[in-house]
């Protein structure tokens, strides 16, 4: 079993980076927050998660111990599968789906490719005591009331897609006129930043 890898990034593809270790390019899929994180080049550690079938092995990683385990327990709701589980932590950062799952907000789930309001809804009801979200502190991590929400303005998505975090996504957005077109707003952010 395979319980992590380091080396180093060679390739960076949507949802999938090539990590090189002595000589060996390793496939693995990757949530948007951490594919955002990473870099052609430099080395870095992934927690891994075997999914084996008949017909495919694919590898799942994660830079962080908790976001995995988040994973696993997305893995144990009824009819989420690992690229839907995958796709569902890539819709913000671990505490955002944390806090939408702890919070009730299906919607937020839904945002997820794939993921319907019967699948959101059976995600919170077996999930929502289970997140540890009691061990979050939420202002630090800026996930306020409201907050949990940002990841459905398309900019934030663009700016997530950019290589933010929901969260920077969403202050870098902070501020900006709401009634700008979407492309003036990511511009105004990107502008703000340098």
């Amino acid at each position: 079993m395979i319980a992590t890898l380091k080396g180093n990034i060679s390739e960076l593809s949507t949802n999938l980076v090539v990590i090189d270790v002595n000589g060996v390019g390793y496939g693995v899929l990757v949530t948007t927050e951490d594919h955002g994180r990473l870099s052609i080049g430099k080395e870095y550690k992934l927690y891994i998660y075997e999914h084996i079938r008949e017909q495919s092995y694919d590898l799942f990683g994660f830079s962080t111990i908790d976001t995995k385990k988040l994973f696993e327990q997305l893995l144990s709701v009824n009819g989420v599968g690992p690229k839907m589980a995958l796709n569902i932590l890539s819709i913000g950062s671990t505490n955002a789906v944390r806090v939408a799952i702890a919070s009730g907000d299906a919607k937020y789930i839904t945002g997820a490719n794939g993921v319907g309001k019967r699948v959101a809804e059976r995600v919170i009801i077996e999930l929502k005591d289970k997140v540890g979200l009691a061990s979050i502190d939420l202002e630090s991590t800026g996930l306020l009331q409201g907050e949990t929400y940002a990841m459905q303005d398309e900019a934030v998505q663009a700016l997530v897609a950019l290589g933010y975090d929901a969260v920077d996504a969403s202050r870098a957005l902070n501020g900006i006129d709401t009634t700008l077109p979407i492309e003036a707003r990511i511009k105004a952010a990107l502008k703000a930043r340098r």
